[in-house]
């Protein structure tokens, strides 16, 4: 039986590239029945209005991926929900992969390894350890595509409403209740923008402080601070 997936994206001034984000999905292998839910935080809605493909839901939300993020939950109606950044491409049978998860029945979601869309050696790197830190913690990241359950997602309350680490706070719950995050041995391909506009070292070193200041409990409204939208 065919399952239905929604994929939700959450834009912020993307218009430049969300026509071939939405086309790529439309090329993949997909095992089920799939739809693409494009959620803006910009009130002007310029990334949905830029959207030319018939049948993608699109919907304004306030700013704030996690905010964003459900709010496509909530008219989202697939199975299984997979929260994908804008600038983030899937592998050609990651679809397939999602649902090949789900056939463990401990599993309520899962991510993919990540990939950065440069021949740059040192992002070979910080791809080896990102695989590494992920596995080690059971802990993905959002630019990993973390992909759950429907009614999971809604019976834990979806993403907490903060400014930064939505996507750890609520791995670190589903940790907590002893439940199992699939890491499926796909990378996704994400576009090293923001890397290279803030510089390699600088934004990778920026990122793992951030990450293990907020571990050792320092709030999101303060990390924020030091995190460029």
């Amino acid at each position: 039986m065919n399952r239905k997936l929604s994929i939700i994206i959450p834009v912020l001034n993307e218009s430049r590239i969300i026509n071939a984000a939405i086309n790529h999905l439309y090329h993949l292998k997909s095992a089920g029945d799939l739809e693409i839910i494009v959620v803006d935080g910009n009130p002007a809605g310029n990334t949905i209005n830029a959207i030319t493909r018939p049948g993608v839901k699109t919907v304004i939300s306030a700013k704030g991926r996690g905010l964003q993020m459900n709010t496509g939950a909530v008219i989202a109606a697939g199975e299984v929900l997979l929260f994908l950044h804008a600038d983030t491409m899937l592998s050609h049978d990651a679809l397939e992969q999602i649902f090949k998860a789900f056939e463990q029945d401990d599993v309520v979601g899962g991510a993919f390894d990540l990939g950065i869309q440069s021949e740059k050696k040192i992002f070979r790197l910080i791809e080896k350890t990102a695989s590494i830190r992920s596995r080690l913690t059971g802990i993905p990241y959002g630019d990993q595509a973390i992909f759950l359950e429907k009614r999971f997602f809604d019976r834990v309350g979806g993403f907490k409403d903060i400014p930064i680490m939505e996507d750890v706070e609520l791995m670190r719950r589903i940790k907590k209740a002893g439940l199992k995050i699939k890491f499926v041995p796909r990378k996704v391909q994400t576009d090293p923008r923001r890397w290279e506009k803030e510089g390699i070292v600088y934004g990778t070193l920026r990122n793992w402080t951030l990450i293990t200041l907020y571990l050792l409990g320092v709030s999101p409204q303060k990390l924020k601070k030091f995190y460029a939208s």
